[in-house]
Order: C-alpha cells, then sequence, then structure tokens
C-alpha cells in the first residue's frame, strides 16, 4: 500500500533534517547556509519583509503560512511575485523590472503561479508555472518555466555512489561494469575518469587496492543529510516534468524532460550540458559539455565531458567516455573509453570494455549470446575496434587493437591478438580467415585520418588524462611485435607440415622457420594453408590470408614508427647529435604498456601507483588524477624512448652495435616508406572517386564535387601531405648533423 502520511499545514517546509541529525548548535538550514555562500560567493544579507512590501504581496494573490519566514534582499521587488504559495523558509533576492530572453523565449523576470517550498533564489530569476518545487538553491538569471516538479529528498547524493547517515548498504548505487553479475561494479563519483572506472573495475583480485578504492570515494562526500538541489547561474529548465534529487551546474539548458532523478549535471560557461525532449535519466553523472536529446533512456550511467547520446539511446550500468556518442542504440554493463561511435537503431553492446577509437555498425549485437549457463561473459576490445554491418559477436571474446570485423554471426568466444586485422567469417567455406596487416594494406586514409582527427574533436577542457590517438603508439607496437610472433609460429608449422619435418615441432624452431621464410621465400607461401588453432572456440579452422604481405607490412610500421620518434626527438631536441641518440639507446629497453581510460601508460607505473593507492603515499581521487598528469607528462619522453627500442628491435640491431651509418640508412627507409603510406592514403581515396558504382549518382564531376567535395580539396589530404612534407624536411636536417659527426 501506498504509505500516504498526513502532518499539520504549518510543517509544511520545516524539518528537512532530522533532530537526530542535526549537530549540536546547529539549525535544519545550516547545510543549506553553506551550500548558499558556495554558489553566491557571499553572504548575502536578508532581511523581513515589510508591512508594505506584505500588502503587496497579498493584492498580487500570494499566500504564505509565515510572511516571517520570507526573506529578502533591499533590491527585491514584490510587485514581480504573483499567485504564489510560499511554505517554509524562502529566501529572495534581487527581482528588477525586466524580461530574460533565451532561444525566443522571453520572461519576465520574478516569481508567478508557483508553489514554493523553502527555497533560495539567486538574483532577477524567473520562476513561472512550477507546480512545486522545494528545497532548491537556484543562481541568478535562471529561468524555470512549466515544470511539475522540483524536489529534493533530505538524503539526495545526486547520483554519488555513498551512503547518508543511517542509511543500509542496499541504498548504495553501484555501477555494474564489464559484467552483468556486479563482479566488476563501481561506485560513480562526480569527476570520474575512464582511468578511475578502468582501475576499480580491472584490479578484482587486490582486495586491498578495492578497500582503498572505496575509502577514497567515501572521504570525498558529507554524509550528513540535509543538501538542497541546486540549479547554477543562467540556467534554462522548461517544459519538464520531474526533476528530482539533481544538483545542476551553471548554463544548463534542459528542456521537455520526462524525468531527472540522483543526478549530478557537470556545466559551466565554457561547457555548457544540455538535456532535451523525453528524455529519463536516474542515478547519473553527467560530466560538462555533454548532449542528452529525442528520448534518450539511461540508468545507473557516467556521462565523461562532451559525450552524447541521443534519438533514443538506452545506456544502462554503464560508462561513456569523452568525446563518444551513442544514437539510436541499447548499451549495458559496459565500460567505453574516449572517442566512440554507435549509431543506427538496432546496435547493441552488452558487457564489454571498449578501449576507444572505435565505431559499432548498423546491426552490430556485441554480446547478444553469453554462452554460459549465466550472464557473467565478457567482451575485451582494443583501441580501433570496428565491427562491420550485422556483426555478431559473442562472450568471451578478446580483440587486439584496430580489429575490423566484415559483416557475418561469429557462431563462437574468438580470442584475437593481431592488431591491424580484418576478420573473416566464411560461412562459404566454414572457417574463420584473418588478415594481418589488413589496414596497412588497403585502408591507410581510414587509419591515417582517425589518428588525425580524433585530438581535432576532443572538446575536453580539463585534460587530467592524456589521449593517445596516434594508431602507432607504445600499446599497439607491442602487439604488432607478439603479432609478428605468432604468424611467425603459424607459418613455421605450416612449412613443417608442408615438409614434413618431424624433427621441427618445437614452437621455437617452428618460430625460426617460419621467420627465415617469411623474410626470404615470401613466395613459397601462397599455396600453404597457414592456421592458427587459438582464435576461435571451434573446431573449424582458422586460416592467415595473405600472410607475407601482412607480415612484411607490419615489420615496415614497427620500424616507421621507430624512425617517426627518432625525428621528432631530434625536432623537439631530446637529442640533437647522433652521439646523444646512442647513448640514449644503451639505457632503455622495451616495456609493456596499458590502456587506462584511453591513457597509455607502463604497466611497471601502473602498478606502482597502485601500490601508493594502497600504501597511502596516494591518499585521494584527487591525487590519483594529478598522478595521471604525471604520467602523461612523462609518456611523451617514454614515447620516444620506446620508438627508439622498438626500432632497434625490429632491426635487430644491438644497442652497442648502434651506428651513425645505421641511422642514415634507416632515414633514407623512413623516406620510402613515407612516400609509400601518402600514395596509399591518396589511392585509398580516390576509390570513391573512380568507383563507378559510387559514381553513377552524378552526372559529372562538379556535381559529384559539390556534394562529396573534391579529392583535391580533401583537407585531410592536404594535412597528410604538409605532414609528410615536414617529415621529409626534418630527415633531410638530420642527416645534415650526421654529415658533420
Amino acid at each position: 500500500m501506498n504509505n500516504i502520511l498526513r502532518k499539520p499545514i504549518n510543517r509544511l517546509g520545516y524539518d528537512f533534517i532530522a533532530e537526530k541529525h542535526l549537530p549540536e548548535g546547529k539549525d535544519e538550514y545550516y547545510i543549506r547556509n553553506r551550500q548558499n555562500k558556495k554558489l553566491f560567493g557571499e553572504k548575502k544579507e536578508y532581511r523581513h519583509l515589510t508591512a508594505g512590501e506584505i500588502e503587496t504581496l497579498v493584492q498580487n494573490d500570494n499566500t504564505s503560512e509565515d510572511w516571517n519566514k520570507l526573506w529578502v534582499t533591499d533590491a527585491f521587488n514584490p510587485d514581480l511575485v504573483k499567485r504564489c504559495s510560499f511554505y517554509g523558509l524562502v529566501r529572495i533576492s534581487k527581482l528588477e523590472p525586466f524580461y530574460l530572453e533565451f532561444k525566443s523565449v522571453r520572461m519576465s523576470v520574478g516569481l508567478y503561479d508557483s508553489t514554493i517550498v523553502s527555497c533560495d533564489f539567486g538574483d532577477n530569476v524567473v520562476v513561472d508555472h512550477v507546480n512545486f518545487i522545494g528545497h532548491h538553491i537556484i543562481g541568478d538569471e535562471s529561468i524555470l518555466m512549466n515544470i511539475n516538479e522540483l524536489s529534493t529528498s533530505p538524503h539526495a547524493k545526486f547520483g554519488q555512489g555513498i551512503l547518508k547517515s543511517d542509511e543500509e548498504e542496499d541504498k548504495r548505487i553501484w555501477i555494474e561494469l564489464c559484467n552483468e553479475n556486479g563482479g566488476r561494479q563501481v561506485l560513480p563519483f562526480e569527476g570520474m575518469l575512464p582511468g578511475d572506472a578502468f582501475l576499480w573495475s580491472k584490479y578484482r583480485g587486490d582486495e586491498k587496492l578495492m578497500t582503498k578504492l572505496l575509502q577514497l570515494t567515501e572521504q570525498e562526500f558529507d554524509t550528513a543529510p540535509g543538501y538542497y538541489g541546486k540549479i547554477g547561474h543562467h540556467c534554462v529548465i522548461k517544459n519538464s516534468k520531474s526533476i528530482k534529487d539533481v544538483q545542476i551546474g551553471d548554463e544548463v539548458y534542459i528542456k521537455g524532460v520526462n524525468k531527472l532523478k540522483n543526478l549530478t549535471i557537470r556545466s559551466n560557461a565554457e561547457s555548457s550540458t544540455q538535456i532535451g525532449e523525453g528524455c529519463e535519466l536516474v542515478n547519473g553523472i553527467i560530466g560538462y559539455g555533454c548532449r542528452i536529446f529525442y528520448g534518450v533512456k539511461a540508468v545507473r550511467f557516467i556521462l565523461a565531458d562532451y559525450s552524447n547520446l541521443k534519438y533514443g539511446a538506452r545506456l544502462l550500468n554503464s560508462f561513456l567516455g569523452s568525446n563518444a556518442t551513442i544514437s539510436c542504440c541499447e548499451v549495458l554493463n559496459s565500460l567505453i573509453f574516449p572517442s566512440h561511435e554507435q549509431h543506427h537503431n538496432n546496435s547493441f553492446l552488452c558487457s564489454a570494455l571498449v578501449m576507444g577509437q572505435s565505431n559499432m555498425a548498423a546491426g552490430a549485437t556485441i554480446g547478444s549470446n553469453h554462452n554460459s549457463r549465466r550472464p557473467d561473459g565478457e567482451l575485451v576490445a582494443g583501441r580501433g575496434f570496428w565491427p562491420g554491418l550485422c556483426v555478431s559477436l559473442k562472450h568471451n571474446s578478446k580483440l587486439a587493437s584496430f580489429t575490423l570485423l566484415s559483416k557475418g554471426d561469429y557462431p563462437a568466444e574468438i580470442n584475437l591478438p593481431l592488431p591491424f586485422s580484418l576478420l573473416v567469417n566464411d560461412m562459404s567455406k566454414d572457417k574463420l580467415l584473418i588478415m594481418p596487416g589488413y589496414w596497412f594494406l588497403y585502408n591507410m586514409y581510414a587509419l591515417t585520418r582517425n589518428s588525425w582527427k580524433y585530438p581535432n574533436r576532443d572538446k575536453r577542457v580539463q585534460r587530467i588524462q592524456y589521449l593517445e590517438t596516434d594508431y602507432l603508439a607504445p600499446d599497439s607496437v607491442e602487439e604488432m611485435f607478439t603479432a609478428l610472433q605468432l604468424i611467425e609460429t603459424a607459418t613455421g608449422h605450416a612449412v613443417s607440415k608442408n615438409l614434413k619435418l618431424n624433427d621441427l615441432q618445437s614452437q621455437k624452431k617452428n618460430q625460426e622457420l617460419g621467420k627465415e621464410y617469411l623474410l626470404e621465400h615470401p613466395q613459397k607461401l601462397a599455396p600453404l594453408a597457414i592456421t592458427m588453432d587459438t582464435i576461435e572456440n571451434a573446431k573449424r579452422p582458422t586460416e592467415l590470408i595473405k600472410v607475407a604481405e601482412g607480415y612484411a607490412a607490419i615489420r615496415e610500421m614497427i620500424f616507421y614508427y621507430g624512425i617517426q620518434r627518432i625525428v621528432k626527438g631530434f625536432e623537439n631536441e631530446l637529442w640533437t647529435r647522433f652521439s646523444e641518440l646512442k647513448e640514449k639507446s644503451l639505457s632503455i629497453k622495451k616495456h609493456s604498456w596499458v590502456n587506462i581510460g584511453g591513457q597509455i601508460i607502463r604497466q611497471s607505473d601502473m602498478d606502482q601507483m597502485t601500490t601508493d593507492i594502497k600504501n597511502q603515499k596516494i591518499n585521494s581521487w584527487e591525487e590519483v588524477h594529478h598522478q595521471y598528469q604525471i604520467l602523461g607528462q612523462q609518456y611523451l619522453t617514454q614515447k620516444y624512448e620506446d620508438g627508439l627500442a622498438a626500432l632497434l628491435l625490429i632491426k635487430e640491431t644491438a644497442p652497442q652495435d648502434f651506428s651513425a651509418q645505421d641511422l642514415s640508412q634507416w632515414l633514407e627507409e623512413g623516406k620510402e616508406i613515407s612516400h609509400k603510406i601518402q600514395k596509399n592514403v591518396e589511392q585509398s581515396r580516390e576509390k570513391d572517386y573512380r568507383n563507378p558504382f559510387r559514381t553513377m549518382v552524378y552526372d559529372n564531376q562538379d556535381e559529384m564535387d559539390n556534394v562529396i567535395g573534391s579529392q583535391e580539396k580533401d583537407p585531410f589530404i592536404e594535412h597528410t601531405r604538409w605532414a609528410s612534407n615536414k617529415f621529409l624536411n626534418n630527415i633531410s636536417a638530420i642527416q645534415e648533423v650526421l654529415d658533420t659527426e
């Protein structure tokens, strides 16, 4: 039954904080007064109404149980308050005879046709036809119009994963990321970054770390009940139904929402957040600059800065990284790193860790079946994850960086450790096909364009985490080295089987044999069936195609990554002569790397950070975030060193044997690869302008150029030409330095 309580009308607006929760010597307004001062930056001087002001208010059809509980400042104008009912302590600031205009809506300053319970109002607000507004503090020049309910409960937590005094543990709001069984759940908090969510959800076997992260979160917030809802300065909220237990920052624009409950909405003049028609958002944190429109449903969620939900998107128990967009789709129990794109009405993502720079095509159903007796499966996809049209993937699956999946229903779990690959479900031959190095061979335009566009689209103002967007980076190059070894071993096994060399069955010998054939006899590999046994959880074969070409492309791009880093190091004066570069090469080594929320850090640095958290050398989330910034600064240098280590490793040159002649020769090779990449970029794009099935809808070249733009004026191609020329000029400058040594 509904527990409807009956209480005296003269208590409406009072007893917001139960007496047992009041500190000694404090009244029920002590938290409210603190919030008031924080919002307005000063202690406002309120006074009681004069007899004349009360008379004017009564003449304007206003009512109050006790006019002594309506406090105002000296700039108050009673003529601008009409047909309102006041309960509890209400404080009103300056009201002047102006109107406020926003997007063609013009409203007179003042309070009209509203029921107001225990609220504070800033200067020159508009409150018009708000059926009920209770326990709120409203900032200066905010517009509230046509709202059914604006209320706050005494135990409001505004989306934070905390408990108030005397609350039981079952009242705590967790977000169940990456796994539907809740085994990776995290507590949401304002300012939570993708790195924080990864740190908390990933290292579940470290109980001491988990305990400490819980403590870091709980200490961020006051457990005392009695906080009022806040609506910041210059906000506009109109034509909305129910808004309860919500903290709203400055400059927020909300229109036509159905329900907002238990939220923190971050916003300011630089990064305004907007929420539009038909949205229902419950138990969440919304970052700066977010856009949420048109029938979105989100429950137990976090949106990082400048992320977007649109057109009926459903987001449950998930974290969406910054600069990401989900439209028309359903996403459950997922941790998504920055720069994720997911559109179209039937895309679905469930129980996944998606490491950013990802794009889900129409009809993709990621996690459609669990393949187990419980909903405890997971999918882990590295940077650049791209499932094609109508792809269906099953739990558990793990995919290396920049994996492209062709259209198809993949029937079993997949573990693909080869980055930059194309995965094909060949139903006609009932086999799984993998083309290593696909992106390097056939679509350099898209690959390099993504590396260019993501930083250009990064709108974050607070860039606490340094986001890696280059497809050639320490994490992807580490995977590429692993891929080379796996391809060599698989190739050696195929050669051994073909030659019937029974004494070459060990993995090491197979790898050596495969490497020999891939480097020296690639033409002999074409007729061989090169397979890998551990990719798919199925009895059907998994075959590598275009192995020699892909292997060569991966080696070439590792080399190019190293040359890029050396050239960039000279440009930034990390080293200015070969002797300095040589000295650096003697002290570096290849490290393992981890992608923590889009930021790439050394595994050793990650281990040290978690140790420091457990040992109380890092004692707050602010200090964790500061450590991200330190590691981000270090990464810029570490990336150069990693490139140098990768170059020596792919060239199989010991640091002590590294010579100026080697570098001079390698720089020439770098020039050739740069020319080749530029050519591939332009050829990849040229297909769109030469393919007759693409051009047939245009009557002439002028029509096509005006519709899709000309190839010659493609801004990205222009950028790649400029970058290539700069790279070549830098190489020439380095060669001049080498000639003087």
